[in-house]
């Protein structure tokens, strides 16, 4: 090499150092500024937003400066700022910021033309906004009147309006104790107290019953001073039943039956359903029994009622459940599937084919299963589109893309998500598999897979059951004897496939494992000087997860089913799910008392089917591949030594 080129290629070296460097600073400069906006400190801010001229990340900084001292800003500056960065979620919350102002500052004209350009929806701008229009328009407070009706706080900017509605008289004496139920369902005991403050005057339940009742129902239906000739006292006492049965439906049911005669038919239907609903969730044989005492049902109820009949295989029950609730909740697919089934027992072909063959076109859980129940096959849609390297490039070089993925890079996944959801909701399917294509490549595959999930016409089934850790889990599948398509599955559902993924109860990594857990596990396998640190890398995260889970399916029938509740919510609540007589696992998974491992169970074993038809394993149909759950019984039970 020559004396110039020796020159160049260290002038070339000092420059890449310089840029990396620069870099660096200017990454730290930013996650300052940041900090800064979150502290309240205007003065650095101002120091720093300079450095970020032309930079991608520019209106980061400039958002947090407007919004710094927004309440000095005229109209004509924010809406300049609004207009120029409309392609970034900053602008809708800094407009939800500023209506906010306006309206505390009662600057109503500028709020009314405003408010039109608002994305998202904000319950106390909708009350500001109602109570703007009720100045000059009555039938403002009828929009109010749905407000009401809800079980948790609301701003406080809310309660003129329901002041307003009371004094109208279009809020009842009946719609007040209805939110107060509304409350107490939920726990919300001082919340119910406040609601009770719009009740006539001496009409409120008393604030120490509704307290000691939380903590001790059974002490208050055991009270002989019950007062069952004032409304207040029937309502406490409908309370205390509710919190019992939320742990004892049973005792709550005997408490029940002794002082039904002293309550209204209404109250007697209201607490019979309640008592069926406790009583379904934890299984209860009795469940279908209290429902039928119950009238009116709401469609969480009447959901209840539909799982009780179908682990007692009572198909008339489970079709006039069905059929009783609001259209709205009929069409979700659980709730069209099983109404097919059921019409099928009473020999209503038709009906049910009309029923399963629109849902066997939808790709999940229940458009497997109705695909199946029409004799087809499962299998992923050929992909009838590629994005082509134009196509990709195009949707990369768009500014909130360009944010989103600057933000991934400085680990800021809160704001990059935001900024990536916003970038893509108004995209096409081409445009979704381009974007999904454009997240894979930068291993961001969280987002390549919900992107490429939100198509509705066009799919890439490679994109959304992605597998970039194929060769790490098929090697550790393969060890342990698992079926690979049936862990991807769960990782999928798991972590998404992010590394680094950690949840809000403190699991870590691919596959999601818990301290105590990984600890047990890694001293299981013998993994020596084992460090918490650990659980993030791939290929530990992926030997650790692996073996426990191997070690829940051995524990549980080998059901990967009852494995996949297991892995979710524990080995011991999996167990107490089943029957005391076997029963189709779409059923046990459909009955699992929690919101959240019910829905996991039934995206895993989805998910497991088309990872088994991308991988181009032998088809099976997802009823095979969930099989059975066989009845709990005493001497099946096989315990799980010392797992955590």
């Amino acid at each position: 090499m020559t004396y110039l080129r020796l020159q160049q290629a260290a002038v070339a070296g000092l420059l890449i150092c310089a840029g990396v460097a620069g870099a660096a600073n200017l990454d730290d400069a930013f996650l300052k500024a940041r900090d800064a906006a979150r502290s309240g400190d205007s003065k650095q801010l101002e120091q720093l937003a300079p450095k970020f001229q032309g930079h991608v990340l520019e209106p980061y900084v400039q958002y947090w400066r407007l919004r710094a001292r927004l309440e000095l800003r005229e109209p004509a500056e924010v809406r300049v700022w609004l207009a120029a960065n409309r392609d970034t979620p900053l602008s809708d919350y800094l407009r939800r910021d500023w209506l906010k102002l306006l309206a505390k500052n009662a600057q109503w004209d500028v709020f009314d033309a405003e408010l039109p350009a608002l994305v998202n929806d904000d319950l106390e701008i909708t009350c500001y906004a109602l109570q703007a229009r009720a100045r000059i328009d009555t039938l403002a407070l009828r929009e109010a009147r749905p407000l009401w009706f809800v079980a948790r706080e609301v701003p406080a900017n809310c309660d003129p309006l329901f002041q307003s509605l009371v004094d109208a008289q279009q809020l009842s004496t009946e719609d007040i104790w209805t939110r107060i139920r509304l409350a107490l369902e939920a726990g919300q005991v001082s919340l119910a107290n406040r609601i009770a403050a719009f009740l006539p005057r001496g009409q409120a339940p008393d604030p120490r019953a509704l307290s000691a009742i939380s903590s001790n129902p059974a002490l208050q239906l055991g009270d002989a001073r019950i007062d069952f000739k004032s409304r207040a006292g029937r309502e406490t006492t409908m309370f205390a039943v509710y919190r019992l049965a939320r742990t004892s439906p049973q005792q709550a049911a005997a408490h029940w039956v002794k002082i039904a005669p002293r309550f209204t038919e209404e109250e007697r239907a209201y607490v019979w359903g309640m008592l069926g609903y406790f009583g379904a969730m934890r299984h209860d044989p009795a469940a279908l029994d209290w429902f039928a005492q119950s009238s009116g049902m709401s469609d969480l109820q009447l959901g209840w009622k539909v799982r009780a009949a179908l682990r007692a295989k009572r198909w008339p029950e489970v079709l006039a459940a069905i059929e009783a609730m609001t259209p709205k909740e009929a069409e979700d697919p659980a709730w069209r599937y099983w109404k097919a089934r059921a019409l099928k027992t009473q020999g209503r072909a038709a009906e049910a084919a009309a029923l399963l063959k629109p849902l066997s076109a939808e790709y999940h859980f229940y458009g497997q299963l109705a695909l199946e129940e029409l004799g087809g096959a499962v299998q992923a849609p050929a992909p009838a589109y590629k994005p082509t390297d134009e196509d990709i490039r195009s949707i990369a070089a768009r500014p909130g893309i360009k944010r989103a993925l600057e933000l991934f890079r400085l680990d800021l996944r809160l704001e990059a998500v935001r900024e990536w959801l916003w970038a893509i909701r108004e995209l096409s399917d081409r445009q979704l598999l381009a974007a999904a294509e454009v997240a894979r490549r930068h291993a961001i595959y969280d987002r390549a897979i919900n992107t490429a999930d939100r198509t509705v016409f066009e799919h890439d089934f490679g994109l959304r059951y992605l597998a970039p850790y194929r060769d790490q889990l098929k090697a550790a599948a393969r060890q342990l004897d698992l079926d690979e398509a049936w862990v991807n599955g769960l990782i999928r559902q798991e972590s998404r496939f992010i590394a680094q993924a950690k949840s809000r109860v403190g699991a870590s990594g691919l596959m999601q494992l818990m301290p105590a857990t990984a600890k047990w596990v890694a001293g299981k396998i013998g993994l020596k000087d084992w460090q918490w640190s650990q659980v993030t890398d791939v290929d530990t995260n992926l030997s650790l997860g692996t073996y426990y889970l191997r070690h829940v399916l051995d524990t549980l029938d080998g059901s990967p089913v009852l494995a996949s509740a297991a892995y979710n919510a524990g080995p011991g609540r999996a167990r107490a799910w089943r029957d005391s007589q076997s029963m189709e696992a779409a059923i046990y998974a459909e009955s699992i008392p929690f919101n959240e491992t019910r829905d996991y169970v039934k995206k895993v074993m989805a998910n497991s089917s088309y990872y088994a038809h991308n991988f181009s394993q032998q088809m099976q149909s997802l009823k095979a591949r969930i099989g059975v759950i066989e009845p709990r019984a005493r001497d099946r039970e096989k315990p799980l030594g010392d797992t955590p």
